[in-house]
């Protein structure tokens, strides 16, 4: 048989393998050289789009209140940056509501990783909730964060939501809730889910006394998070392309035996249906609320 010289690539080597005169009588000889491979170099100020595929600065990316400059990908932001971009300079103030640390299914090593959340991220909790003002008009926000246990709802962010509507119905203010969740917390089991009976109920009172609310969809919104207080806005914005659903497009396929829709669960397919009433761009979404508050204001009218 013919030379035949192969390259197998690993990590940040590789490995080029000769093989030799291969017959039925003979042996395979190899023959193993390394070398590092400096283009696969992992540069942590660098950030590839999961989208466009392009690579960029991560500075770059922060500056363009993180979605992609190419190509408008959304990515993950953090609560406080999120309400930075959004709120008057120096009008937020974080509403008190501390809850007590609980682990109903003595869950293992639960209480550590949520110490090691709290210090990671600087939030006690997966939501930031506070007064604030937009572009001059008060309104109450609430924003869940996905980089706390993917903005899982357990006691403590259901008490914190459910504070926030009760707030805003008590200073007769708007509310904003911002929602990005993985849905129910499962380490909290059957008390997670009660939280969507909760947190829908203080919403439900607000509403009957009159109560502006507005709910923000972004990337993911999804389980329990989307079967309670996040669908029920009297406006309903999103993100673009973020996901929103009860199950995953996987489970839903499935479970019915189908191919889904291109774009299923999608802001764009949930508007075009009738779900959201508009999908707007981050860069856009103060400058949208702050019209939204404007028409439903006293100075507005």
């Amino acid at each position: 048989m013919k030379l035949n010289l192969g390259y197998l690539f690993k990590k940040k080597e590789y490995q080029e393998v000769m093989i030799v005169d291969l017959n039925d009588n003979d042996m395979i000889k190899t023959e193993v050289k390394k070398e590092k491979d400096n283009s696969d170099k992992t540069d942590d100020n660098v950030t590839t789009c999961p989208k466009c595929k392009q690579v960029f600065n991560k500075q770059e990316i922060k500056d363009n209140l993180n979605v992609c400059v190419a190509c408008g990908h959304h990515y993950v932001i953090s609560a406080d940056k999120r309400l930075k971009n959004l709120v008057d300079k120096g009008s937020f103030k974080p509403l008190k509501c501390k809850v007590a640390f609980t682990n109903p299914l003595e869950y293992p090593n639960y209480e550590d990783k949520i110490l090691s959340l709290q210090e990671k991220t600087g939030l006690d909790e997966a939501v930031l909730a506070g007064a604030a003002k937009i572009d001059g008009h008060e309104a109450v926000i609430a924003v869940m964060s996905s980089k706390f246990l993917m903005g899982s709802m357990g006691i403590a962010v259901g008490e914190k939501i459910t504070n926030a509507v009760e707030y805003a119905d008590k200073k007769k203010l708007p509310l904003i809730i911002f929602s990005s969740s993985g849905g129910a917390r499962m380490q909290e089991g059957i008390m997670s889910l009660m939280q969507m009976a909760k947190t829908s109920a203080a919403v439900e009172k607000f509403n009957n006394n009159g109560g502006l609310y507005i709910s923000v969809l972004t990337h993911p919104t999804t389980g329990g998070v989307t079967a309670s207080f996040a669908t029920l806005g009297d406006i309903t914005l999103a993100e673009p392309e973020a996901l929103i659903g009860f199950a995953g497009p996987r489970v839903i396929e499935q479970t019915i035996g189908q191919k889904l829709p291109e774009g299923f669960q999608r802001s764009e397919f949930l508007q075009e249906h009738g779900f959201v009433d508009k999908v707007v761009s981050r860069d856009k979404m103060r400058e949208t609320l702050a019209h939204i508050l404007r028409l439903h204001s006293k100075r507005g009218k």
